[in-house]
């Protein structure tokens, strides 16, 4: 794990920064906020930025953690019930911010017109209902494990996670390519383009509200979910594998695959690489404050059951989408400053 720890100087540097930037502006979807954020990014401390960018050029790890942001329990209030609505008037506004610039440092980050209503910042934490269902909202299920967007051609390099709360220690499990053994995998049948991937539950539209009240929106949204319909019926075929095949990047959610119709070789490679996934994977607690950086081309994510209380205290995290090729969603955005893929 490449991990960094904030020192009181840099908090003390940090302040006043999040504070302007928090006075400025009111909600962290603001998109003039979005769109500044590279430039306000090179404010942060040196050090931080120097450590991000080892991570993102260097790949010494698939999984980087910044931790150290300050987080009062107090001021953040309950656990939202639901992830709609969250954005405005948000206690962990600075935090946000932080946040934001983080990952403004690493990349471009962007939102799914299919998910979360099109916001860029999500917020991930128990819902009512979902306890059971395959997705980031369940609970008493566990989060199988995956690639983020693995279905999708314009997947983002990066899937990044702030903790708020967590006072369970409830673990995101991880497991890092590099400690895989690549010999012992059948590589080249996975990078044939053999395997079917299909769209996670995110991206339903029963998840999304009817409508965005921007009949312009509302009609790229309907051309989205009608695509996100078109792959579930007939899924593309795909490689698993890309890159280099000593040390190749990944893009598998097994949960959303069927294996029919797959060669025998196929699905023997498959099952050998889960079966090094699962003996590899690691489990790391988020607290709160930890800003977690996860290489979603070379590493596969999820997270252990737990029981949510539902009375305000339950683990509460933001998430973010983040890219280093914005230009290859171009054909998938209205405008090229546009961060939404529809």
């Amino acid at each position: 794990m490449h991990h960094l720890t904030l020192t009181p100087e840099d908090g003390e540097r940090l302040a006043p920064l999040l504070a302007g930037i928090a006075s400025a502006y009111s909600v962290i979807e603001d998109p003039e906020l979005i769109r500044r954020a590279p430039v306000l990014a090179r404010s942060l401390p040196a050090r931080l930025l120097e450590f991000l960018e080892e991570f993102r050029l260097g790949e010494p790890s698939a999984l980087c953690v910044v931790s150290g942001l300050a987080v009062d329990g107090a001021a953040l209030g309950p656990t939202p019930e639901h992830w709609r609505d969250s954005q405005f008037g948000s206690p962990a506004f600075r935090q946000e911010i932080f946040f934001l610039l983080c990952a403004a440092a690493l990349g471009d980050v962007f939102g799914w017109a299919t998910q979360q209503d099109g916001r860029i910042m999500h917020d991930v934490l128990p819902i009512k209902g979902h306890e059971n269902y395959e997705i980031g909202s369940n609970s008493l299920q566990h989060l199988s494990w995956h690639t983020e967007d693995a279905f999708h051609p314009c997947r983002g390099d990066y899937v990044a996670l702030m903790c708020l709360k967590n006072p369970d220690l409830v673990e995101t499990v991880v497991c890092d390519a590099g400690d895989l053994d690549w010999p012992a995998i059948d590589v080249e049948a996975l990078f044939e383009p053999e395997f079917t991937q299909m769209p996670d539950n995110s991206h339903l539209p029963e998840n999304a509200a009817e409508s965005t009240g921007d009949p312009a929106v509302d009609r790229l949204r309907a051309r989205s979910f009608e695509l996100i319909r078109s792959w579930n019926e007939h899924p593309v075929k795909r490689p698993v594998l890309s890159g280099d095949r000593l040390s190749p990047y990944m893009a598998l959610d097994p949960y959303h695959m069927r294996t029919d119709g797959w060669s025998a070789r196929s699905v023997a490679a498959f099952q050998g690489l889960c079966d090094q996934i699962e003996a590899n994977m690691r489990g790391i607690a988020l607290r709160p404050g930890d800003c977690a950086f996860i290489d979603n081309f070379r590493a596969v994510h999820g997270r252990k059951s737990f029981t949510a209380r539902y009375d305000g205290s339950d683990r509460w995290l933001k998430r973010l989408n983040i890219t280093r090729n914005l230009r290859g969603s171009r054909a998938w955005r209205p405008a090229p400053d546009n961060r939404i893929i529809y």
